[in-house]
């Protein structure tokens, strides 16, 4: 059984995005994680290189609404 889970921050630019890579990596196939923010802005730099640093690759990922 396949699962999708949304994570929702308000900039949609570091906190989700770690839930959002840490999950997709933990659960590869079975667990579907999307991000978005009620007010979107950019991916942070830091949490791309923060993630790097663990082995997870987070830098294509872009900051979306959640509309």
């Amino acid at each position: 059984m396949n699962y999708r889970v949304l994570f929702i921050y308000t900039h949609n630019s570091a906190r989700s995005q770690f839930a959002k890579g840490i999950t997709n990596a933990l659960f590869p196939g079975r667990v579907e994680a999307h991000s978005a923010g009620t007010r979107p802005g950019t991916v942070h730099s830091m949490a791309i290189k923060v993630m790097a640093e663990v082995g997870i690759d987070i830098s294509g990922n872009r900051s979306k609404h959640m509309d």
